[in-house]
């Protein structure tokens, strides 16, 4: 995973699109979400890989642009849900804290 993670940060940087918009950026993502959305409505495997890897390139390039390493905040983000309890609500996981 590291690697392709350099691989994607020198594509950015061989198009200029670390200094690239940010706000441009997340509206790439948002694109690219809507296109994973479509992929699960649609139950089309291919549409959905190819959506969650067109993200990852795009939250790469933006953790770039912003400063940040995309290591870190997967960190971060695991270290506030790694003890998180709750519960399955018709399909959606609800924090205890929500119940």
């Amino acid at each position: 995973m590291e690697e392709l993670i350099k691989k994607v940060q020198e594509w950015s940087k061989d198009r200029n699109l670390h200094t690239a918009s940010p706000k441009a950026q997340m509206c790439m993502l948002i694109e690219e979400i809507g296109e994973l959305a479509k992929g699960i409505n649609k139950q089309k495997n291919i549409l959905i890989e190819d959506s969650v890897g067109d993200s990852l390139v795009v939250l790469i390039v933006l953790c770039q642009q912003l400063g940040f390493d995309l290591k870190e905040c997967l960190q971060t983000a695991y270290n506030e849900i790694k003890d998180r309890k709750g519960k399955i609500i018709n399909g959606t996981f609800v924090k205890e804290s929500d119940l």
